[in-house]
């Protein structure tokens, strides 16, 4: 532990005190060098926590695996789903009239979120989010886009989707965009 040599520590006066000043000088810098090389992981965030819950129903879609949506979402009444105009009330009523026959007749499918933006307060979380969608239906393939929110709430240690409202972009009238005049 000398970091210093014994000539200079001896030609100091009162040098016993300088010592132990010296000594307690070198342990605390050694300690905290070695503490700042030290690789600290830290918890997922809770904002990361909710974008993987995201995306992993994301995933869950494109699979068409019921029993992993059933894992992300609050399988209760307080489920509300707005897609498009379209509105769920309920986990059963979604996941039954919704999400059971658009994955039955959707196949290929790629769903991704992008651009996702979450914010936590306490063991309530809301996200938003771009997504694209392509599948194939039937004899067609279909592709689309838009935006979206979630609402998700933390039970236990994991968070569930609660709320989920996508909608995608307006599409140009019939007639080209023409307002007809009276």
């Amino acid at each position: 532990m000398n970091a210093l040599p014994r000539r200079v520590l001896r030609e100091w006066p009162g040098s016993s005190l300088k010592l132990a000043v010296v000594a307690s000088l070198v342990h605390f810098c050694l300690g905290s060098a070695s503490q700042a090389h030290e690789t600290k992981v830290e918890p997922a965030s809770a904002e990361n926590r909710v974008i993987e819950t995201l995306n992993s129903n994301a995933t869950a879609f494109e699979r068409g695996d019921l029993d992993a949506l059933n894992r992300l979402w609050v399988n209760d009444e307080t489920v509300v789903v707005f897609e498009n105009g379209h509105a769920n009330h309920g986990w059963v009523d979604y996941r039954d009239h919704h999400l059971v026959p658009e994955m039955a007749e959707m196949k290929n499918v790629r769903y991704k979120l992008a651009d996702l933006h979450p914010h936590v307060e306490g063991e309530m979380a809301w996200a938003t989010f771009t997504y694209t969608i392509s599948a194939d239906v039937g004899e067609r393939h279909v592709e689309g886009g838009g935006v979206g929110t979630a609402v998700l709430e933390k039970i236990g240690t994991e968070w569930r989707i609660v709320h989920w409202h996508t909608s995608s972009p307006r599409r140009p009238p019939a007639n080209g965009g023409a307002e007809k005049k009276p």
